[in-house]
């Protein structure tokens, strides 16, 4: 049965991403980056609640009075969002759940992916040609600055890719390296998405995912390794709490 409704959902991406990105194509040139980011949460809505809907996975948010607010003059405060990453459903998930637009750095190939890459690419994001090494980074430095000047988080998965339930990926740096450089607090966000969306997996199975949201950690005089060594700490300490059958040895 799992494996019936989890083509369904598939089917359901489908016939529900290509119209979106038509639209968002035709629509780009007269259209700001608001409206683009709005056309692309209405793709992320189906696919999510499709997902509740048809295979049972549904998700409980904690943490999210740590989310940084608004400052005395009414300005929104700036984070930068490190997220355990496991799945798709996180990646579909965040702007679902988050006050603010999310602006996330992700390799350009993505945009090459057909209906969901181009929709992606009107959307005023950070993507990076890492063959470009120093000035790939460069790049989301400046990117990000602007972008978080704007009103935008960044959110960053800073494993890189998706790891598999009960394991724990390289924490790469640059999530860290962009909040030092920018002086921007970094959040850190556990989710525990494997149990139901499996690395890689077509099937989806029935189930409660957790995602919790951690207080933000300052970056100013702070050294970028020292930085993400604390947002590490964190997320697979509060991934064990969460999910215990996963980490056995724990």
């Amino acid at each position: 049965m799992a494996l019936i409704r989890s083509g369904i959902h598939m089917l359901w991406m489908l016939l529900t991403v290509i119209p979106v990105a038509f639209w968002m194509v035709a629509t780009a040139p007269f259209s700001g980056a608001k409206h683009m980011y709005e056309s692309a949460k209405v793709f992320l809505a189906c696919a999510v609640y499709g997902l509740r809907t048809l295979c049972g996975v549904n998700w409980r948010i904690s943490g999210m009075e740590n989310l940084p607010g608004v400052d005395a003059a009414g300005r929104v405060l700036p984070a930068i969002l490190l997220v355990k990453h496991q799945s798709t459903l996180e990646t579909f998930l965040m702007p679902l759940i988050m006050p603010r637009p999310l602006a996330y750095v992700f390799k350009k190939e993505i945009l090459y992916i057909p209906f969901f890459g181009w929709g992606i690419a009107r959307c005023d994001m950070i993507h990076i040609d890492r063959k470009q090494g120093k000035l790939a980074f460069q790049k989301v430095v400046e990117q990000g600055r602007r972008l978080l000047g704007e009103g935008n988080w960044v959110i960053m998965f800073p494993e890189g890719t998706r790891i598999p339930r009960g394991k724990v990926g390289s924490y790469k740096l640059g999530g860290a390296r962009l909040a030092v450089e920018t002086g921007v607090p970094v959040v850190p966000i556990a989710v525990t998405s494997g149990k139901c969306w499996p690395r890689r997996g077509f099937i989806k199975y029935p189930g409660m995912v957790d995602v919790s949201i951690g207080k933000p950690i300052a970056s100013i005089g702070r050294e970028p390794d020292d930085l993400m060594q604390q947002v590490q700490t964190w997320i697979e300490s509060e991934m064990q709490r969460l999910d215990p059958e996963a980490y056995p040895q724990s």
